[in-house]
C-alpha cells in the first residue's frame, strides 16, 4: 500500500506544515501535533527524500537503540537515487565515510573502543583551563564595545579554536579551519558546492597533518588517535582522518548551537536568568545550577533537532507503523525532549530540573562521544558571559531572528546583544 507523506510546505486541515521558515523559527507546535496524532510519520523532506519521523520520547529512545536500524547509508532502499542527500555533503568524495556516525557493530565497536582510548574524560577535564582562557579572550574582543553578535563573535569561534587546540592543529592554521567550518555551517546559504569543497580541504589538511604527527608525536588528540591501540589493533590513517573530521564537524556545530540557543533561552526567561546570576555569585560559583542547567538547555531547545540518519535493515513495527527494510528513519530529538508523557511542564525552562534524561546527545551505542567536551564548553561560556556581562540583553526583536537551514542541527544565524561596556560598571575577569 502506498504511503502518503506529510507535506513539506503547504498545510492541510489535518497535518502541520513542516520545514517552512515559520516551522524553523518554532517547530514545537508542529512536533506536538505529530506526537499526538502521528508519532511515527512518513514524510517528504525538502531534499525530496522520504523518511519516517519519530517524535514520542519512548519511541525515540527505542529507535535510537534499535539494532535493526543501521547507520550505514548503503542500507537506504533508494540507493543511488538518494546518494549524497542523506549524509554530510562531500564526505563520500573526500573518503570520510568511515566514522562513528556511519558504521555499525562490529566495526563501530572497534572504532569507538580505539577512539575512546584517546578521547578520554581525563583529557577533556585537563582541557578546562584552556577553554576558560579562550572564552575570556573572545569576550575581551567585544566587552569594551557594548554590543556584539554572540554567534559570530563568541559561540562560533570558541568551539572551533577549542577543538583545533585539542586535536593539535597549529595556531597558524586554525583560521583556515574557522573558514572551512563557516562554509560548512551555512547549510546551503553560501556558494553552490561550497560545503563539499570545505570538506575536501579539511580532509586533505587532516591527512597531511596525520603524516606529520606520525613523525613528531605530541600531547594532542591526533597523536593519541595515532597511538591508540587495543590488542594490537590501531586506527588506519584514513580512519584517524575520518575521526578527526567528525570530531570537528559534529563537535563544533553542536556547541555553537548549545551556546547560542542556551543564551537566547536565558535572555527570554528572566526568572531563570536571575536564578543563574544568584548562583554565579554563590560559594560554588554556580557550578551546581550550571550542571543541571546545561542539561535543561539541551532538553528545552537543544543543538541537535533530529538525530542523524538511520536505515532499516529488515522490516519491523514501531508504534503501530510498519517500517520497511531500507526505509530511512529520523528520530526527532527536539520533539521527544518536549514529550509531556516524559517531562512534566515540557515547555517550561527550569534550570534546576533534576529528572532530566533527555536525548539531546542521543542514546545507546551511538551516544555522542564528544558530549563531555560540549558540556564543558557550554558551562564555561555561559558562566563567563553572564558573570562578565551581567546586564546582557537581546538587541533585536526575537521574532525577527533567523534560524539556520538544515535538517539535523538547530541554531540561530545571529544573536545581537547589548550590555554595559567594560569599565562602566561591568565586572572584570
Amino acid at each position: 500500500m502506498p504511503r502518503t507523506p506529510l507535506p513539506a510546505e503547504a498545510p492541510t486541515p489535518h497535518a502541520p506544515a513542516l520545514f517552512s521558515r515559520e516551522f524553523a523559527a518554532d517547530p514545537y507546535p508542529s512536533y506536538a501535533w505529530l506526537r499526538e496524532h502521528e508519532p511515527v510519520a512518513w514524510t517528504r523532506l525538502p531534499s525530496g527524500v522520504e523518511a519516517w519521523l519519530v517524535t514520542r520520547y519512548e519511541d525515540a529512545r527505542r529507535a535510537l537503540a534499535e539494532p535493526r536500524l543501521s547507520k550505514n547509508p548503503a542500507h537506504h532502499a533508494e540507493g543511488a537515487g538518494a546518494r549524497g542527500k542523506t549524509g554530510i555533503p562531500g564526505e563520500r568524495k573526500a573518503e570520510l565515510m568511515t566514522h562513528l556516525l556511519n558504521i555499525d557493530p562490529p566495526d563501530h565497536t572497534r572504532l569507538r573502543r580505539l577512539v575512546s582510548k584517546a578521547f578520554t574524560p581525563r583529557r577533556v577535564a585537563a582541557f578546562a583551563p584552556r577553554v576558560a582562557e579562550l572564552t575570556d579572550h573572545l569576550i575581551d574582543g567585544f566587552a569594551a564595545r557594548g554590543s556584539a553578535d554572540l554567534i559570530h563573535e563568541f559561540a562560533f569561534p570558541l568551539p572551533i579554536y577549542a577543538i583545533c587546540d585539542l586535536l593539535g592543529v597549529p595556531r597558524e592554521d586554525q583560521d583556515d579551519f574557522r573558514d572551512w567550518a563557516g562554509m560548512m555551517i551555512r547549510h546551503g546559504q553560501g556558494p553552490r558546492g561550497g560545503v563539499g569543497r570545505a570538506v575536501g580541504k579539511m580532509r586533505g589538511y587532516l591527512a597531511e597533518l596525520i603524516h606529520r604527527k606520525r613523525r613528531d608525536l605530541g600531547d594532542d588528540l591526533i597523536s593519541a588517535l595515532i597511538q591508540a591501540a587495543d590488542d594490537g589493533e590501531h586506527l588506519t590513517e584514513n580512519e584517524a582522518a575520518a575521526m578527526a573530521f567528525i570530531l570537528l564537524f559534529a563537535g563544533f556545530e553542536t556547541t555553537v548551537n548549545l551556546i547560542g540557543n542556551g543564551t537566547f533561552a536565558l535572555l527570554q526567561h528572566p526568572g531563570q536568568r536571575a536564578s543563574l546570576h544568584d548562583a554565579l555569585a554563590g560559594p560554588d560559583h554556580g557550578d551546581a545550577l550550571l550542571t543541571t542547567g546545561i542539561e535543561e538547555l539541551l532538553r528545552f531547545d537543544g543543538p541537535v533537532e533530529l538525530a542523524t540518519w538511520r536505515y532499516a535493515t529488515e522490516s519491523f513495527d514501531l508504534a503501530g507503523r510498519h517500517i520497511r527494510s531500507g526505509d530511512p528513519v529520523l528520530v526527532v530529538l527536539a520533539a521527544a525532549d518536549r514529550d509531556p508523557a516524559r517531562f512534566p511542564g515540557p515547555a517550561t525552562l527550569d534550570l534546576a530540573r533534576r529528572d532530566n534524561q533527555h536525548l539531546g546527545y542521543g542514546h545507546g551505542i551511538h551516544y555522542c562521544l564528544g558530549a563531555p567536551l560540549a558540556r564543558l564548553e557550554g558551562k564555561t561560556a555561559l558562566a563567563r558571559l553572564f558573570t562578565r556581562l551581567p546586564d546582557l540583553a537581546l538587541d533585536a526583536d526575537p521574532e525577527q531572528l533567523r534560524w539556520r537551514g538544515g535538517l539535523i542541527m538547530r541554531g540561530l544565524r545571529t544573536l545581537p546583544v547589548r550590555f554595559t561596556p567594560s569599565g562602566q560598571g561591568c565586572e572584570q575577569s
